[in-house]
């Protein structure tokens, strides 16, 4: 079985940390520049062009994409070959974000108990997943989240008898009702299935997958598509002010469910969707 020490996570989690405040991802960069090729709107392409300029400057003078620099959540895949040591997993992954957010001088945004709202000034603790998988390597995945874009999370409990154009429907909605509060042009992951908790889980791991790759379930890509070009008739557009970019991409990830339901969530994401990958 592979050994491999939690400090050699924590130093991961430091890295990518601090990586993905600071570097927006490739996927996302190529659908700016995209939407600023085909926007005819002024104000709308000007925006676009901002925001590519925004990312340029905070790769290259090592800042923070965006102000709020998010709760950090962190999605661990450990291989049945792995065997873990030298101490607690959760606190090497902790210990990782106070380093990394220390280190990288990111906002730390984290209280903690929801009504005393006292900082704990580190950033820390971090929102962890971790899930069992073949194999002997511990795949990492840092998503700081921004909670403008947060606190527009939608979710609902369809009747099972309800289908794509219900779907569609609550997706819509739920990306009208957030307006231009959120910071558009939007990543909106959809998590279709399972239980309501898994829905939101799901939801969350859409935003990780790069926005140019469809679902490999061809309704579910026709879906991610229809949605696309559904909303981006809605007009929002770049932070607002109109024009054709008000999402960047959709992405749907799905799970069986039972047949009494059909749990819906929707986590919209800014254009500064960030997150950051390295595999032990």
């Amino acid at each position: 079985m592979k050994k491999i020490n939690v400090k050699k996570i924590k130093s991961a989690v430091a890295k990518l940390a601090v990586e993905a405040n600071l570097i927006l991802r490739g996927d996302i960069i190529r659908a700016i520049r995209k939407a600023y090729l085909a926007e005819k709107d002024r104000k709308a392409k000007n925006i676009l062009k901002i925001l590519l300029s925004n990312a340029a400057i905070a790769k290259y003078e090592r800042i923070a994409i965006c102000q709020d620099t998010g709760m950090a959540v962190v999605f661990i895949e450990i291989g049945q070959g792995v065997s873990l040591t030298g101490g607690s997993l959760s606190r090497a992954v902790n210990d990782g974000i106070r380093e990394g957010y220390k280190k990288g001088h990111l906002r730390k945004s984290v209280v903690a108990d929801p009504i005393m709202r006292v900082n704990t000034k580190d950033n820390a603790p971090a929102v962890i997943h971790e899930e069992i998988v073949p194999g002997n390597k511990v795949r990492i995945t840092v998503v700081p989240k921004g909670f403008g874009s947060e606190n527009k999370t939608a979710v609902k409990m369809l009747n099972p008898t309800q289908g794509a154009d219900e779907i569609g429907a609550f997706v819509i909605e739920s990306v009208m009702k957030a307006g231009a509060d959120a910071c558009p042009p939007y990543i909106i992951g959809v998590g279709l299935g399972g239980t309501l908790d898994k829905a939101c889980l799901l939801s969350k791991k859409a935003l990780m997958r790069h926005i140019d790759k469809r679902s490999a379930k061809r309704h579910i890509a026709g879906l991610e598509k229809g949605l696309f070009k559904k909303i981006n008739a809605l007009k929002i557009g770049p932070m607002g002010f109109g024009g054709g970019a008000t999402c960047l991409g959709v992405n749907i990830e799905t799970y069986p469910t039972h047949i009494a339901g059909l749990p819906v969530c929707v986590s919209i994401s800014c254009h500064a969707t960030r997150s950051a990958t390295a595999t032990l």
